[in-house]
């Protein structure tokens, strides 16, 4: 696979997503940086983009519930580089049904070269990086020069 350079925007969209035991985590995250996170584009699976919104004043884009597909719907945005980062608070002391879904998010946002913070303290650390209000380069798969490649 070749990849090729893009420049990440100033106003990023950032996916929020978080397991049931760590919804109140992100909803405090999202309280403690709410000045920065109201100045881009937030998505979130539906539950926790209801709690952020009724609890915050961010306006959310709500997917589906994770269960039910919505890890898979912030998948696809990414796969089409319309996010640029994720902060997902997962659970690591509780299995979850939906765990190959789980994996397969964080999977894509690896291949896809986006920031990803699995939890509070490398939340922190990405929203207070110099880069989080401005733009950068990354590399991402040329999947269109894979494509012609196999014509």
């Amino acid at each position: 696979m070749k990849f090729k350079t893009i420049t990440s925007p100033k106003h990023k969209s950032i996916a929020l997503v978080a397991h049931d035991n760590m919804k109140a985590s992100l909803i405090s995250w999202c309280l403690q940086y709410e000045n920065k996170l109201v100045n881009h584009n937030l998505y979130a699976t539906g539950t926790t983009g209801a709690l952020i919104e009724k609890q915050t004043s961010l306006d959310i884009q709500k997917l589906i519930s994770g269960p039910l597909g919505g890890d898979q719907q912030i998948g696809a945005l990414i796969t089409e580089e319309k996010i640029d980062m994720l902060i997902f608070f997962w659970d690591p002391l509780e299995a979850q049904p939906h765990d190959p879904d789980v994996k397969a998010l964080l999977r894509l946002a690896a291949v896809w070269n986006i920031p990803v913070a699995c939890n509070h303290a490398t939340a922190d650390f990405i929203i207070n990086s110099s880069l989080f209000d401005s733009h950068f380069d990354k590399t991402i798969p040329d999947y269109q020069n894979y494509l012609e490649s196999r014509k």
